[in-house]
């Protein structure tokens, strides 16, 4: 009767154990079938807001023949064609769950244009309404068109070319920052590593070995040639604000950080003077050369 119950409780722990492992790896699977939404979630991405100063909608030349369209918003009447060396273009490259046209992003370029300076803000593929899914490799050659466009198109110097990049586009920014030249580079509520913030959410599951954009923008800071400015809000629930001073310790010199306020969405008007003085002064500190 004994060995029977012994018998019985062995089949039911294996049968536990089993289920057990079945249940997690469905959950794993499950977890890198939602991983490019998790990320990137283009389902909520807004498009519902436009700059109350003049703009204008152009489409990037592309090699590979992809569709992608960028806004451009200059400062006044003047042609930018990089004669004026007080003139200064931005390179604005917006995170996830949100398009150019997103509320805050077009509060950005309202700020960025009060302080005299030029944007140009491409759009990724999967976005606002552009083919494809996006990815780590697509969204950072979407950038790279963008940077191609004002390098080549409009004819900005390197040294008049910010590099500026919120949320997963200060990710995107660092990459392409290692890459290229640029005067400045403006890095907000930025993640060291999207895969380590996962994995710090998701404790239980191998993040690490599953995901297939990890956005390890702490391994790439150090080649980047150009002064930096890291903006964080130390009430940022989104990207925590330990993951900024992380990629800022990793950052090479000339750098700089700010501690704003207002959280991961709202520290750019909340704390307004701060965060765009910030800017002011950053960028009159580094002018081109």
């Amino acid at each position: 009767m004994a060995a029977e119950s012994r018998r019985l409780l062995r089949r039911t722990v294996i049968g536990l154990v089993l289920l057990i492992g079945v249940a997690y790896a469905a959950a794993t699977v499950r977890l890198m079938l939602q991983e490019n939404e998790l990320i990137f979630r283009t389902a909520v991405a807004r498009a519902d807001s436009k700059p109350s100063f003049g703009y204008e909608q152009i489409d990037l030349p592309r090699t590979d023949g992809a569709r992608q369209f960028a806004w451009i918003m200059r400062n006044g009447s003047r042609p930018a064609n990089g004669d004026d060396a007080r003139e200064r273009w931005v390179l604005y490259l917006h995170g996830n769950a949100s398009t150019v046209a997103s509320r805050m992003n077009v509060a950005h370029y309202t700020r960025l244009h009060e302080l005299g300076l030029h944007v140009l803000a491409p759009e990724y593929r999967g976005y606002n309404g552009l083919d494809g899914v996006p990815s780590e490799a697509s969204v950072q050659s979407d950038a790279r068109a963008g940077y191609e466009y004002l390098r080549s198109q409009l004819h900005v110097p390197a040294d008049q070319l910010v590099i500026y990049g919120w949320s997963l586009g200060a990710a995107v920014a660092v990459q392409l920052a290692s890459q290229v030249e640029a005067g400045a580079v403006v890095l907000e509520g930025a993640p060291a590593s999207v895969v380590d913030i996962g994995q710090q959410r998701y404790p239980f599951f191998p993040v690490r070995w599953i995901i297939r954009n990890p956005f390890n923008a702490i391994e790439r800071v150090a080649a980047i040639r150009a002064p930096l400015l890291f903006l964080h809000s130390a009430e940022d629930t989104i990207i925590p604000f330990s993951e900024g001073r992380r990629l800022f310790d990793a950052a090479p010199q000339p750098k700089k950080f700010v501690e704003v306020r207002g959280g991961h969405i709202e520290a750019s008007e909340m704390d307004r003077e701060v965060f765009y003085g910030a800017i002011r002064d950053f960028l009159a500190g580094f002018p081109p050369r």
